[in-house]
């Protein structure tokens, strides 16, 4: 193990050699408090900084754009209060360095790492480095004007060095905030500045997720980055050599070790006894509570497993965590012949008009296709709609359908509904009433999603969408509203909320499928019942 230099005992020669070199100054001239035990004797908290095995591959592969995924608890917050105070103070320009946290809170506590690690330099180089503005955001350096600034925003003005911590977060409770970091903040930083983005993952949605999926994207297919693009930085659980303990008296459940087996595979790797026991007791111990899903999210195996999980907040994660469990989500779920579909929707005025397409076989409640978009006409809907291929049962609008547009020709002036009837002669469209409470609905849907069935390869986007449906957030109370918020993923989850109250009101007449693959005509007095194949009426 190489000696620790003590940079108050070297000569001014000797330290203005070490101090050019800043892999030397990153292990050598800061001070942290740990969490535990440190080198100032026995009890004490106040360490000197030395940068883990997983900071050290991110030093060694930061681009101009990075986007990390991570498991816990490898300090890469404190990395970056570290790298970005470093920076200010040792270059020849005014540097802008700027953090963007989560909370207020949470930025307190990143700029008390940088200012407490300024406090604790060598006496000489803070005569060298003098602070000339120091306010609870930020601090900037007489020297050469630059600054480190740790605050929830950082629009205005150019910054060379941008950290967004728990992006994730920000993008789950704050999503106008995530998108002005996106719009306005990352944009501020030159190409030949630096931009790091990192999280614990929150979903199957916002701009972290988008931001990881784009980079993992462009990882697989090989393709040379360019300053524009995002490394993806993910550090597994399994990589890191702290994640270890003794195996004795550790048990593994026949779960665990299929968990385990499956990760192997997907990974290509070979777990050691010692690994499996620091997973296990960590999954049992009283911050996990046996939560796998809370364990994916903490301690990712591999880049898609935290983004499995529910998400906090939302209103279907459970149940649709359920369906996947329970392998009522599958690759390709077969349009089953000679059944009807029925279809359910959302319109948009000024958003998405999304369609929900669906066969009820059985108990089963099947989804098949999902379509969304925005700013087209009714003819849109019904030529995507035709090209299909089956027979339908009806079309469930919402009651905005039966709104009259207003316009100066006479002809216009129709509801959506009657453009439709227009458009698909023949068909059968019902209006699903407007109920008191959204809430009534959305309880409705947690009811109905029991016997949903989903086909990921052509629902894959509605599904994620349902999956991220969520409440408000209250900023000042620091709590989930019980009112929805009205985002990009919600014109999905009404247009499937019209599925389930229209259930709920035995509004979904007709067919109903079997499981054999047959189907019969709901009974009416008179009606003769039929299985097999289509019925002529």
């Amino acid at each position: 193990m190489a000696k620790r230099i003590d940079p108050s005992k070297l000569s001014d020669a000797e330290a203005l050699e070490l101090y050019r070199d800043p892999a030397w100054r990153l292990s050598h001239l800061y001070k942290i408090v740990a969490k535990g035990d440190g080198e100032g004797g026995e009890g004490s908290l106040v360490v000197t900084f030395k940068p883990n095995r997983a900071q050290r591959r991110l030093l060694a592969r930061l681009h101009s754009r990075n986007v990390i995924l991570k498991a816990r608890q490898l300090g890469f917050s404190t990395l970056v209060c570290i790298l970005w105070l470093d920076t200010a103070l040792f270059s020849e320009d005014p540097m802008a360095c700027a953090i963007v946290a989560q909370d207020r809170d949470t930025a307190g506590k990143l700029f008390a790492k940088v200012i407490f690690a300024y406090d604790r330099l060598p006496d000489a180089l803070k005569a060298q480095f003098p602070i000339v503005k120091r306010t609870a955001e930020e601090v900037q350096f007489g020297h050469n004007g630059a600054s480190v600034r740790v605050a929830t925003s950082a629009r205005g003005g150019t910054i060379h060095r941008l950290h967004v911590s728990e992006m994730g977060k920000i993008g789950a409770k704050y999503p106008q905030k995530a998108k002005e970091i996106v719009t306005g903040s990352i944009p501020a930083v030159p190409l030949t500045g630096i931009v790091i983005v990192e999280s614990t993952a929150e979903g199957e949605s916002g701009r972290y997720y988008e931001m990881v999926k784009a980079a993992g994207e462009l990882q697989a297919s090989g393709r040379p980055l360019t300053a524009r693009d995002y490394r993806l930085h993910f550090f597994a659980w399994w990589e890191q050599p702290e994640y270890r303990m003794d195996p004795d008296g550790v048990l593994l459940t026949q779960e665990d070790e299929q968990y385990f087996r499956d990760v192997e595979g997907r990974c290509g790797i070979a777990l050691e006894a010692s690994q499996k026991a620091w997973y296990v007791a960590t999954l049992r111990s009283a911050d996990i509570a046996g939560e796998r899903p809370l364990m994916w999210q903490e301690y990712p195996s591999y880049a898609d497993e935290p983004f499995k999980v529910p998400q906090e907040g939302c209103y279907y994660s459970v149940q649709l965590m359920a369906a996947r469990r329970e392998g009522r989500v599958l690759p390709i779920l077969p349009i089953e012949p000679g059944v009807p579909v029925n279809s359910f929707w959302d319109i948009g005025s000024n958003d998405n008009t999304v369609i929900w397409l669906h066969q009820q076989v059985g108990p089963e409640d099947r989804f098949v296709r999902f379509h969304k978009s925005s700013g087209e006409p009714p003819a849109h809907y019904a030529k995507w709609l035709q090209e299909q291929g089956v027979v339908f049962g009806a079309h469930y609008l919402p009651h905005d359908a039966e709104q009259k547009r207003q316009g100066t020709d006479p002809q216009r002036n129709k509801s959506f509904r009657e453009m439709m009837e227009e458009l698909m002669p023949g068909q059968r469209f019902e209006t699903v009433d407007r109920i008191p409470r959204v809430l009534d609905g959305i309880q409705s849907t947690r009811i109905a999603l029991a016997s949903c069935w989903f086909d990921e390869a052509h629902c894959s986007e509605g599904l994620k969408d349902l999956g991220t449906y969520r409440k408000e957030w209250d900023e000042r109370r620091g709590t989930w509203k019980d009112t929805p918020f009205h985002g990009p993923d919600s014109d999905a989850a009404d247009a499937f909320r019209q599925f389930a109250q229209a259930k709920a009101m035995g509004m979904i007449k007709g067919f109903v499928g079997s499981a054999s693959g047959g189907y019969v005509r709901r009974a009416k007095p008179g009606v003769l019942r039929r299985r097999g194949g289509p019925m002529s009426v």
